[in-house]
């Protein structure tokens, strides 16, 4: 079983590796994860992700765990685990509304309607019903937005082949079709599984399932851990299609 800090470089260093969040060391964040190496570096580099961050924090703190980057905890938040359960309502509201209140403006409310609705601290709740509401989503077409949760979202994949460094997935992409998202049909894409002999995943061989963040292969995954991705992203979108008022990816696609 991956550490919590490594897990959490690997699923941390696609969207650093663009620029979107943390610290700007971006190769630092590779080798972690690639090596396997936890020191305070890594947690100095972990602390530098201001969206990912409070919400280890809040899992860590309702399960009396005493490390954020405690593997349950990273888990937790990327794919889910039942530490989610353990957050109370008013502990996710306190924090959703210290955090974004003052940056959701005039759409604080309609964000607001999400806890009530099931919001719990992942980073699918993150992407699919914050987004929207704080201005990261709000520019571009509806393909790029479309897009950006797509490759935002931590995803399954099941390996088909690998040739190099590349692994080829099959996966279901998002799909909006005017009122809702809904995943799409399987198909085949190509993701990265290392770079200049760096990687998370090895040994990926066909038939294997994967999480996926924008276009790597963070993590190999187990049959619990994939039912629990699965299901977290299935909760997260029929929150947003279903469960509240105003639906934050409606904002920006429609």
């Amino acid at each position: 079983m991956t550490d919590g800090p490594t897990l959490f470089a690997r699923f941390a260093y696609p969207p650093n590796s663009l620029g979107y969040c943390g610290d700007e060391d971006h190769q630092a964040l590779l080798e972690y994860g690639s090596s396997g190496v936890v020191d305070g570096g890594l947690r100095e580099l972990a602390q530098t992700f201001e969206g990912a961050w409070p919400y280890l924090e809040l899992i860590a703190g309702a399960a009396g765990i005493d490390d954020p980057l405690d593997q349950r905890v990273v888990e937790a938040y990327w794919v889910g685990n039942g530490l989610l359960e353990q957050v109370p309502m008013t502990l996710m509201g306190a924090s959703v509304t210290e955090r974004f209140r003052g940056v959701a403006g005039n759409a604080w409310e309609r964000l607001a309607d999400t806890i009530p609705a099931g919001a719990v601290p992942t980073h699918a709740y993150h992407v699919f019903s914050v987004y929207p509401w704080v201005g990261l989503l709000r520019t571009g077409s509806t393909e790029h937005a479309l897009h950006v949760l797509d490759r935002c979202r931590v995803r399954w994949g099941h390996v088909v082949h690998c040739e190099g460094d590349a692994a080829f997935v099959r996966s279901r992409l998002l799909e909006w079709d005017g009122r809702a998202l809904h995943l799409g049909a399987p198909v085949v894409e190509e993701a990265v599984r290392a770079t200049d002999g760096l990687g998370f995943v090895g040994d990926l061989a066909p038939g294997d399932w994967v999480a996926l963040h924008w276009h790597w292969v963070c993590d190999r995954l187990s049959a619990t851990q994939l039912a629990a991705l699965r299901r977290s992203t299935a909760t997260q979108l029929d929150l947003v299609n279903r469960r509240v008022t105003y639906s934050p990816p409606a904002a920006v696609l429609s």
